[in-house]
């Protein structure tokens, strides 16, 4: 079998363009957490920071005049946690119908819609602030049913585009859009926040999605077969790396793939890396702004650095993943155990770390920033065992997991909320105890029961020999 190079490979265009609609995803999903800092009336939080004052304020050498014209809304810690946690309410029903859907009628269509939709609703955004609480809950929901989709749409792209030998590499650099997403969309939502207005901070974005949209329609196909422009070379190569490993099979057989331990554990580790990961999504900011009193521009830059690290893991363990796996021969449930052992063992450390240096902000930064980064080698790690255990469900299996690992992001933030109504060092540190022993039960648990094989249930052959 011939490997086909890289360079302007339809597969490699493919999760270039895929890697720019998970930064617009991204991007349009976290700009809410740094404009709500600057929707809200400043005294509505105000009674709650006066023990915060911990740690000296940070005195900021920019004093440049500050954008006052945006809307200001009388909205207390609660309710903002509500829109916050909005998001996921939509994102959790679309998972499983999303890979499902994908099956059916193809992940082209389910993705660029997805983002579409999200775009739209982004765009939509001020007006439903302007209207009222429950308008913008509302959006933010349907924001999370379009996204919800993405996911399980890529994997059932990456089913029939990805060569066995190659995935961790191609998923690797679609998926690290995502982290690149926050990178990029929280400074500049902060300053666009600082010097526009917030409600740009949601039109720029917004229409970048659209556009997004109009080249995925264009240039993308949902298989090699029908591709467009792709070379002979490369879809006989991508045909036959893929040959053993898909089911014609119709029918999905969900009792099978629900009785299976390998994807049991991968939801487990699944659910318990986005613990951390959205904990810290939603409440770095505060966290910055609260604990160590960085103001709102220091605090996009170092809100993102953590998630600049992560992207760069990403793609570095994607390739030294798939190296291990056809170079040194080593077997790929070995190199999905030890990946995900790093990627959430190490985030575990030094996130507990993050609890105790108190003011220390370069250390603060530091170790955040170290946990956040180690978190990438997830990606080669559980991220993608979907496709390892059973390529042709690739995208239902991801909507299984993800159903589950949505729950953090819904139930974290306001959990983290609660704990630290005070904003003491002590209420974060227990804030980032429990995130820690999660984090660790789920890498354990995934490097007990993983699996590197194709399924049995998950190939052509599997209901004749049970019948």
């Amino acid at each position: 079998l011939v490997s086909v190079p890289a360079c302007c490979s339809a597969r490699y265009s493919l999760a270039l363009l895929a890697c720019l609609g998970f930064f617009l995803l991204y991007a349009l999903r976290v700009n809410l957490s740094v404009a709500l800092v600057d929707m809200v009336e400043p005294n509505t939080s105000l009674a709650r920071n006066t023990t915060a004052s911990v740690c000296p304020e940070h005195s900021s050498t920019l004093n440049l005049p500050r954008n006052t014209t945006g809307e200001k809304y009388p909205w207390d810690a609660d309710t903002q946690g509500w829109i916050l946690g909005s998001f996921f309410y939509g994102y959790i029903i679309t998972q499983i119908p999303g890979g499902y859907l994908a099956s059916k009628i193809g992940g082209k269509l389910l993705l660029g819609f997805g983002i579409f939709g999200t775009s739209v609703f982004t765009l939509l955004t001020p007006l439903a602030a302007d209207l009222g609480v429950g308008y913008l809950i509302a959006v933010r929901a349907l924001e999370g049913l379009g996204e919800g989709v993405t996911f399980p749409a890529m994997h059932s792209m990456w089913s029939a585009w990805a060569p066995p030998l190659e995935r961790s590499k191609l998923l690797s650099i679609s998926y690290a859009g995502a982290q690149l997403g926050t990178v990029v969309s929280l400074p500049l939502s902060g300053l666009i926040c600082y010097y526009m207005n917030w409600v740009y901070v949601f039109y720029i974005f917004g229409a970048l999605g659209v556009l997004w949209f109009f080249f995925w329609m264009w240039l993308v196909s949902d298989t090699p077969e029908t591709h467009r422009s792709i070379s002979r070379a490369e879809r006989e190569y991508i045909l036959s790396s893929l040959k053993d490993q898909l089911s014609t099979q119709k029918s999905v057989p969900w009792r099978p793939m629900l009785e299976s331990i390998p994807l049991w554990a991968i939801v487990v580790a699944h659910f318990s890396y986005n613990w951390t990961f959205y904990t810290l999504l939603t409440l770095l900011p505060t966290y910055m702004k609260e604990i160590l009193r960085f103001d709102a521009q220091e605090n996009g830059f170092l809100s993102a650095l953590p998630y600049f690290g992560c992207w760069l893991c990403i793609i570095l363990s994607g390739h030294i993943a798939d190296y291990l796996r056809e170079q040194q021969s080593l077997p790929t449930v070995c190199v999905r155990k030890c990946f995900t052992l790093i990627g959430m063992i190490g985030p575990a450390v030094f996130l507990v770390a993050a609890g105790f240096i108190g003011c220390n902000y370069a250390l603060a930064v530091a170790f955040v920033t170290i946990s956040t980064t180690l978190g990438g080698f997830c990606t080669s790690g559980y991220s993608i065992n979907h496709l390892d255990i059973a390529p042709s469900y690739a995208g239902i299996l991801l909507g299984i997991t993800n159903s589950f690992a949505t729950i953090p992001g819904m139930v974290g933030p306001v959990i983290a909320k609660n704990l630290t109504h005070n904003n003491t060092v002590g209420e974060w540190q227990t804030v980032f105890y429990i995130a820690a022993s999660i984090n660790l039960f789920g890498a354990i648990f995934f490097a007990l029961f993983a699996s590197g094989e194709v399924q049995d249930w998950a190939v052509s052959g599997y209901h004749l020999h049970r019948n």
